[in-house]
């Protein structure tokens, strides 16, 4: 095991940190180091307990064992006060602000300026357009935070961090939805903060980032320390076999995209013309038995709003959908799963999991849905379904009885799959299932997917990384400005620049 010795910069010390949860032992001993004015990635598999650790360090949850140390000083933290009282901020994924207050407000929520008459709100913005600017964001303090980007509230965010004098920023997936240029407007920020002492713990799964900005690593495995590195010394294979506990080749080869497929019968799915005005043009799309369809394009291009569209969670407003044939109603998801059809979306703690029931009623809401009510899966019928689907993904812990909320977010994704695998689909409609996952789950989920697809179950694939989509896909639809710019098949193209260059390439004047 590699690790770098502890020096004078190191702003926290985690020694030892232990936390079970009921038949979990979520961490086991494990150590982490911070300092001053440097990005340290804490990298792992989801269930690793990159997660747990954080919120260790954050106050969420208390430590069974071990000690935490904040400038050489032990801390006990009862609540995320009293970390942001040791100068420990977080910045999560799923931005945690008042949408419905502007931009000034929620940068200087808890510091405003008070005037002789209670806050001063010319003088509070003032001060919010300050902090704002050392971080390079220049937008109206007064304009509701709703309407911006999700960088741009992450910015806000950190901002807010900042006033509060932050020491310590812990973000958590920040880049899982950007797109690359506000990835760069991140870590340009990143890079000042660094330059000003600040100590960064990011949380990421895309290796070209980690690579890009990181300069130490900590690597967690199954709840326990494996060491840590200086991210030069650490080459990505080796990261990735540290993670996993095992040789593995991040891109693993698949024949999936080079699969024939018979498009001479009916469609398992035919869309034709499906459109919504103000929000996409009209598409016309084909899905035949065992075949991956891909849609590529930039985040915002139309992808997640076309097959919204076609499954029913958002209704049409002109076109028309078929499935083997037989029409199908638009605007009704109901009749959608009907038709065995599934749908998970790319928002799994909004619309996929239910975090406060366990894993068994997640994976069994589907089959229980389609039966109706009044008619009870029974308790054997059920524990036989729960077990298949835990050993068959892989979900860990593989405790039918374990909260969802306390899963890893790859382990959630699979027990989302598992729901609507239950439910015996033809047609498996997945939005990005694989942001925001590690190396491992990602190619647990993608080779499920390949192998569904082989043995006669149709799917819609949508992902941000390309590769990904080559990779699965028999044919890529592309996606650009809200409309259908290309359909090709991936006997005709591989190479992702060329797939890059469809997707980038401005229309003929």
């Amino acid at each position: 095991m590699t690790t770098v010795t502890d020096d004078e910069s190191a702003v926290i010390r985690l020694r030892g940190v232990t936390i079970e949860f009921p038949g979990v032992k979520a961490l086991q001993g494990v150590d982490l180091t911070l300092r001053a004015g440097e990005v340290h990635t804490l990298m792992g598999e989801n269930g690793a307990g990159k997660s747990t650790l954080i919120k260790a360090l954050t106050g969420v949850y208390p430590i069974d064992s071990g000690s935490i140390m904040v400038h050489g000083e032990n801390r006990t933290f009862t609540g995320t006060g009293d970390a942001q009282h040791a100068g420990i901020w977080t910045v999560y994924q799923e931005v945690n602000l008042c949408a419905n207050l502007s931009v000034g407000e929620n940068v200087m929520l808890g510091q405003e300026i008070s005037g002789p008459f209670g806050i001063d709100w010319k003088a509070t913005h003032i001060e919010a357009r300050k902090h704002l600017g050392e971080l390079g964001l220049d937008v109206d303090t007064r304009s509701l935070l709703s309407t911006h980007s999700l960088a741009v509230q992450q910015l806000v965010a950190i901002s807010r961090a900042m006033v509060s004098e932050c020491s310590v920023l812990v973000l958590d997936e920040p880049t899982s939805s950007l797109d690359r240029g506000e990835v760069e407007q991140l870590f340009t920020v990143m890079r000042a903060l660094r330059a000003r002492g600040v100590a960064i713990l990011f949380v990421t799964h895309f290796l070209d980032q980690v690579y890009e900005i990181s300069d130490r690593l900590t690597v967690l495995r199954n709840g326990t320390f494996i060491g840590e590195y200086a991210a030069a010394d650490l080459g990505r294979a080796e990261l990735i076999e540290l993670m996993l506990g095992r040789a593995f080749n991040e891109l693993e080869s698949m024949d999936a995209a080079q699969r024939v497929i018979d498009r001479s019968g009916t469609p398992v799915l035919q869309a034709r013309s499906i459109g919504r005005r103000g929000v996409i043009e009209p598409v016309d799309l084909d899905v035949f038995d065992g075949e991956v369809v891909g849609i590529a394009g930039l985040l915002g291009s139309g992808r997640t709003e076309l097959v919204r569209l076609m499954y029913g969670a958002d209704r049409a407003d002109e076109g028309a959908v078929a499935v083997r044939g037989r029409g199908l109603k638009l605007g009704r998801p109901r009749d959608s799963i009907a038709q065995r059809i599934a749908f998970t979306s790319e928002d799994r703690r909004g619309e996929g999991i239910i975090a406060d029931l366990t894993v068994a009623e997640n994976i069994m809401l589907g089959v229980q849905a389609k039966r109706g009510w009044l008619r009870k899966v029974s308790h054997a019928e059920q524990d036989a379904v729960v077990s298949e689907y835990i050993d068959s993904l892989g979900i860990r812990p593989a405790s039918p009885d374990a909260l969802l909320r306390n899963l890893s977010g790859g382990n959630q994704q699979k027990v989302v799959l598992a729901r609507w695998l239950a439910t015996a689909p033809q047609l498996l409609i997945l939005d990005e299932p694989t942001r925001g996952i590690d190396v491992g789950a990602k190619a647990d989920i993608q080779r499920l997917v390949a192998k569904l697809a082989a043995e006669g179950l149709s799917a819609i694939f949508i992902s941000s990384e390309l590769e990904e989509v080559l990779r699965l896909a028999q044919r890529i639809v592309v996606m650009r400005d809200r409309r259908k710019v290309a359909e090709l098949t991936t006997t005709e193209t591989t190479d992702v620049d060329e797939l890059v260059a469809i997707i980038a390439q401005e229309d003929a004047a």
